[in-house]
């Protein structure tokens, strides 16, 4: 009788586990996945990288003492994932995360002159690295703070200044070549 009881006493723990793991996931899996498309800006590496980041989390989330500092505790899991997959692959390749994303009112003309903003932007982007492409993504993109983008990169506020200017001067010289 004991050993049927401890049985049901672990599938219960188990069936909780899984739920706790199933919200988590639910909570942030869009969040993350834009953050790493963003970083990577490739749909099918984001995906894998996506997984990959909830899989690390899920493996230490009983350490995490804190729920409210979730987000920010997987922000940062994501955005050093992105990092080592460019660090070890150093490429990166741009594709469109939504094509139907077209306007009402668009035009042909339009839709080109937007599909060659895209194409600019993407092409100013290769050219940072991937810290800088990160920094400037997180405090331009995502509207986080200095501080903040510190934090998920786990470096200091002057070093975020730096690969944020940095970024933005490669993307100056850039722009005005084309």
């Amino acid at each position: 009788m004991n050993l049927q009881l401890q049985i049901r006493e672990v599938a219960e723990s188990d069936k909780e586990l899984l739920e706790r793991h199933n919200r988590f996931i639910g909570e942030h899996l869009r969040r993350i996945f834009v953050q790493i498309y963003r970083i990577v800006g490739n749909v099918d590496d984001a995906q894998d990288l996506t997984q990959e980041s909830f899989i690390k989390a899920l493996r230490h989330l009983d350490q995490l003492k804190d729920e409210h500092k979730a987000a920010h505790w997987l922000s940062r899991i994501a955005t050093n994932t992105a990092i080592d997959f460019l660090r070890r692959h150093s490429r990166v390749s741009f594709c469109e995360v939504d094509h139907t994303s077209h306007r009402h009112n668009d035009n042909p003309e339009r839709i080109l002159m937007r599909a060659e903003e895209r194409n600019h932007l993407e092409a100013g982007l290769r050219l940072l690295t991937p810290r800088e492409r990160a920094a400037l993504i997180l405090r331009d993109v995502e509207g986080l703070t200095a501080t903040e983008v510190a934090k998920r990169l786990d470096c200091s506020q002057a070093t975020v200044r730096s690969h944020i200017s940095n970024a933005r001067q490669k993307f100056r010289r850039f722009m005005r070549l084309i």
